[in-house]
């Protein structure tokens, strides 16, 4: 018999190396984008490093007075003070808020207790309330009920509470088996040694991704800190940047924009070590 002939496969053919035309064009438009987002820090950048008549001027040059400028901010105008109470009420308020964000998330999800969605619901409702609304109440209770006017707990304390780490570590709670919880219920675990054995370490990521927004929204403060504070040596960072612009004079906007930029290394560092858990702690439906 005559063998058959075998018919070889057809070779594939080579990918070209070059992308596809709307890949540079999605390319392109995020440059651009980059570039619009950036151009208010790198002008800022560029006249922190000026004195004081070339940052008036139209001169875009980076100049040599960077470090004379932070030196002016950093002593006379107290910005390292301003910085410290800055940093320890950012630390209070996020640890406050995830410590009682966890407690609460806990109650949420593991305990019965009567209205329990109402009482989520009503949470939530306090998302739609802004600061500035509940203001005035807020000040009588603050200054005239509780006398802590002037004081870090007038900033730290009516902060404590979040509707969006109850939010976040409730819908996290409820993507972990129920097993767990009734294991851990067989075995003699109570709330707090369930919470502390199983339920932290398996929410690392959620926790990471509510301190870098607690963070940053605690860092940013300004009309409240501005409204209950009257000492310059309490005052928060960002309602002293503000009392840099000399309103009746000639503001020196070399040193205010050398100050606005060193205030925006702490938030910056905590989103940049913190960033993978940001990421992940809002995929609630995957595991982490």
């Amino acid at each position: 018999m005559a063998p058959k002939a075998v018919s070889l496969p057809q070779t594939a053919k080579p990918r070209s190396s070059k992308p596809p035309i709307r890949h540079l064009w999605v390319h392109v438009v995020l440059i651009i984008a980059i570039i619009v987002i950036a151009s208010p820090l790198v002008f800022a950048l560029i006249k922190a490093t000026q004195s004081s008549d070339q940052v008036i001027g139209p001169s875009l040059l980076p100049g040599t007075q960077f470090f004379h400028n932070l030196a002016s901010v950093w002593g006379d105008a107290h910005l390292g003070r301003f910085m410290f109470n800055s940093f320890v009420v950012t630390i209070c308020v996020t640890v406050g808020k995830t410590i009682l964000s966890l407690l609460a998330a806990l109650a949420f999800v593991y305990f019965r207790f009567p209205l329990k969605s109402v009482a989520f619901a009503l949470v939530l409702f306090t998302l739609m309330l802004p600061t500035e609304l509940l203001i005035v109440a807020l000040f009588d209770l603050v200054s005239g009920t509780l006398k802590w006017s002037d004081s870090y707990a007038a900033i730290i304390v009516p902060f404590l509470a979040s509707a969006t780490g109850t939010f976040l570590f409730r819908q996290h709670f409820m993507n972990i088996p129920l097993s767990l919880a009734d294991a851990a219920r067989i075995d003699g675990c109570g709330p707090m040694t369930f919470l502390s054995k199983i339920l932290i370490p398996m929410s690392w990521n959620t926790i990471g991704a509510l301190a870098v927004i607690q963070f940053v929204g605690a860092w940013d403060q300004y009309l409240w800190p501005l409204v209950i504070m009257q000492s310059d040596d309490k005052q928060v960072v960002q309602v002293g940047l503000r009392r840099l612009i000399d309103v009746g004079g000639q503001t020196d906007w070399g040193a205010v924009m050398a100050g606005a930029l060193i205030t925006l290394v702490p938030p910056l560092l905590v989103f940049t070590l913190l960033q993978e858990q940001f990421s992940k702690g809002f995929a609630l439906g995957q595991d982490k």
